[in-house]
């Protein structure tokens, strides 16, 4: 039987490369996993878990909520961590599970329901995705943003740290100025699994072009899954990569802006 309500699974792992111990780093008074897990909340999720593989986090979080998962260390993505959360809670195949970054305190409500209502609303996908309209030359030719194509059904036919499409006729001696006639989409990295297909793709060996991009949802691409993108008009809040995001967020935070 479909679905019609979901869950959220919120990866943390407390190891990164740019910011050793991020989901713990205080901002504005709380951990941003705290932030992450209470703005989650305030969608209409029936219920939020933080999975992870690290004792600290796991007593931090216990502090504000018992809905902990324990994970493996061995996980190369938070895909992975979240296909075992899903055996460990023995969720139905049916289930819809919300994959919100961990690194994301200002997470959008209408984000986190949007994608799982995509999913409801279209069983052929197992998966569903957002993307936002890319709004400058820069942005579009930046290859730390994730661009996205869609069908005439909105599912996802490519995503690429490129430019997609290319415009043959404007894109000429260096010019970089968005396209009048063309729409562009940048991809927002909020995902909504069905539970089967999480079993799936975990089970699923990396692909050619997954590893070219750095983009683990070609894989889902390249073995068939279809992919719902969605559009929202709702810019996504500024996430946690590096040292200067924290100041950011936390005057976000205190500005009033994001209060719940």
């Amino acid at each position: 039987m479909p679905a019609t309500t979901f869950n959220i699974v919120i990866p943390a792992r407390y190891a990164s490369t740019r910011l050793e111990g991020k989901p713990l780093r205080l901002i504005a008074g709380k951990s941003m996993l705290q932030h992450t897990f209470e703005r989650s909340s305030l969608s209409r999720a029936e219920k939020v878990y933080i999975a992870t593989d690290d004792e600290r986090i796991e007593s931090s979080v216990k502090a504000y909520t018992d809905n902990v998962v324990m994970t493996s260390a061995e996980h190369q993505s938070g895909t992975e961590r979240l296909a075992e959360v899903v055996d460990k809670l023995t969720w139905d195949g049916e289930t819809i599970v919300v994959n919100v970054q961990g690194d994301e305190p200002l997470i959008l409500a209408e984000h986190i329901n949007s994608v799982a209502q995509a999913l409801i609303d279209n069983p052929e996908a197992g998966i569903a995705t957002l993307c936002y309209q890319v709004q400058s030359g820069e942005e579009l030719f930046d290859p730390n943003v994730v661009k996205v194509v869609r069908d005439n059904q909105n599912f996802a036919l490519y995503f690429s740290r490129a430019v997609i499409p290319w415009h043959r006729d404007k894109f000429t001696d260096g010019n970089i100025e968005l396209p009048e006639d063309t729409e562009y989409f940048r991809h927002i990295g909020i995902y909504a699994y069905r539970a089967n297909i999480l079993r799936k793709y975990s089970q699923l060996p990396s692909t050619p072009l997954e590893k070219i991009e750095s983009l683990e949802q070609l894989r889902a691409l390249a073995n068939g899954i279809k992919i719902h993108v969605g559009v929202t008009a709702e810019q996504p809040g500024h996430g946690v990569d590096v040292e200067k995001d924290i100041e950011l967020v936390e005057a976000l935070l205190t500005s009033g802006k994001y209060s719940s």
